[in-house]
């Protein structure tokens, strides 16, 4: 299946302001860049590219002062199977675990391992090892955390979800993680697109989701608090510790978002076709100028 994803961000900022943007596709096993989804902003200043310490693609720029528009419209080909299930697999003891996920492993800002050990041993130490204890912990997660964007607020903690029993995606996910970390499972955060495909639409508007990849049988796996299902089409953004690690912009001055749209939709071959044309002309126009 063919997925049309991307956003249009407006910025106002009142004097020339540095920034870093945390916005551009992973395509994972089983899926297939078909569009990228290059940025492009208006007005047109040059853009800056490199890789941050945990494998994300960043964009540096200068914000001029006043409006600065950020879009980008991509199309990824996926194989249209939901994420899979691997019940099979197993917990690492610490011992066995490659290096480079022992970092996964630590309290960060948002996930306070120390002082959910206690709470995180009661309520799944007792369960089977493996998958079956990080499903466990999502359907805790599901079931007792109160979604709802009236929740969201950019300081709230895992341990506060837990107390507060209410939260948005970005929330369960820093308390799956941290569940996950205190029973010694690598837990990292993830942020995605994720449109309503195969699940009835949500009436309201898009936004990227949070969720988390945990560590289980020498691979990382996908695992979703919020929806609590093996979904379709999910997109990754970008990865780490953490929200803190992947905030989709990060401004080193005042700056206002005026305009936030994300879209991430199942398109027909014909429509792919058409928009491919069109980037295709504007990319000659755009030489041609």
């Amino acid at each position: 299946m063919k997925i049309r994803f991307g956003y249009e961000l407006i910025y106002s900022v009142n004097q020339q302001t540095p920034m870093i943007l945390l916005l551009h596709c992973q395509p994972q096993g089983g899926q297939q860049l078909v569009l990228p989804d290059s940025m492009r902003t208006e007005p047109a200043i040059p853009l800056f590219s490199y890789l941050d310490a945990f494998g994300n693609t960043c964009t540096r720029l200068e914000a001029p002062a006043g409006l600065l528009g950020v879009t980008a419209d991509g199309i990824m080909e996926d194989c249209g199977s939901p994420e899979p299930a691997q019940w099979a697999a197993a917990e690492h003891a610490v011992r066995d675990l490659p290096s480079d996920t022992l970092q996964y492993l630590l309290a960060s800002r948002y996930c306070e391992t120390d002082l959910l050990m206690s709470e995180a041993w009661r309520l799944f130490g007792h369960l089977p090892a493996g998958w079956s204890r990080v499903q466990a912990i999502c359907d805790f997660i599901n079931r007792e955390i109160v979604f709802g964007y009236p929740f969201a607020r950019p300081t709230k903690t895992a341990l506060e979800t837990l107390r507060e029993r209410r939260g948005v995606c970005r929330d369960m996910a820093h308390l799956g993680i941290a569940f996950c970390r205190c029973l010694n499972i690598p837990a990292r955060y993830c942020t995605t697109y994720l449109g309503d495909i195969g699940v009835p639409a949500v009436e309201a508007p898009m936004d990227f989701a949070g969720c988390m990849e945990v560590f289980l049988g020498g691979a990382w796996h996908i695992f979703d608090p919020r929806n609590n299902a093996r979904r379709i089409g999910r997109i990754i953004i970008g990865r780490g510790r953490d929200a803190g690690d992947v905030a989709i912009s990060t401004a080193f001055g005042p700056a206002w978002i005026q305009t936030f749209r994300v879209w991430t939709d199942q398109v027909s071959e014909a429509e792919a076709a058409q928009m491919r044309k069109s980037a295709c002309e504007c990319g000659r126009e755009t030489r041609a100028a």
